[in-house]
């Protein structure tokens, strides 16, 4: 059983990403990604990563994507049409270069993963001989708090930063003001 909602988890969260880059309209494209981070939050919970899972629903879900929303929502009608109003085709001559950069990341992603050969790793052969695995009944949040509030509490506040800069430049770009340059 779990190996069906695995991958029903998968085909979702490969569908939806398709259908995100793939569409044309911004709105479905929108609602569509907020599936695919509903369905990766699934998958992160079959990988026993739990507090990750919470993670990418309340940032990714609860905050980035409600912000792409009022963005579209403020941003003007003009601004959008000119957008939509691009080539009708997938795989155009504009698209190319974006296209070859991505077949590029793809060739380098597939043999970084057939090189590496996880389950070879010293490190994960020796951490499983010393029987320091993670199990489903561990509870790692206690451990991932302290670990957020003593050694990466630097990382941790220039993420919050970040998040902060990213709220103040959709603010500025959802403004309706003609901007002059």
């Amino acid at each position: 059983m779990e190996q069906i909602v695995f991958f029903v988890l998968g085909f979702v969260v490969l569908a939806s990403a398709l259908t995100v880059a793939a569409s044309k309209n911004l709105v479905r494209s929108i609602f569509m990604f907020f599936v695919t981070l509903f369905a990766l939050a699934g998958l992160y919970v079959f990988a026993l990563a739990d507090f990750v899972a919470i993670t990418q629903v309340v940032i990714y879900v609860g905050g980035v994507l409600v912000l792409m929303l009022f963005a579209f929502m403020l941003t003007n009608k003009e601004v959008l049409n000119n957008l939509q109003q691009g080539s009708k085709r997938f795989i155009s001559l504009q698209k190319l270069p974006a296209l070859l950069v991505a077949v590029l990341f793809l060739l380098i992603l597939v043999n970084a993963i057939i090189k590496a050969q996880p389950d070879n790793l010293a490190w994960i052969q020796a951490s499983a001989q010393s029987g320091n695995v993670i199990s489903p009944t561990d509870n790692m949040v206690p451990n991932i708090g302290i670990s957020l509030m003593t050694r990466y509490l630097l990382p941790f506040e220039a993420v919050s930063i970040f998040l902060m800069m990213a709220l103040i430049g959709a603010a500025h770009l959802a403004r309706k003001e003609e901007h002059k340059f």
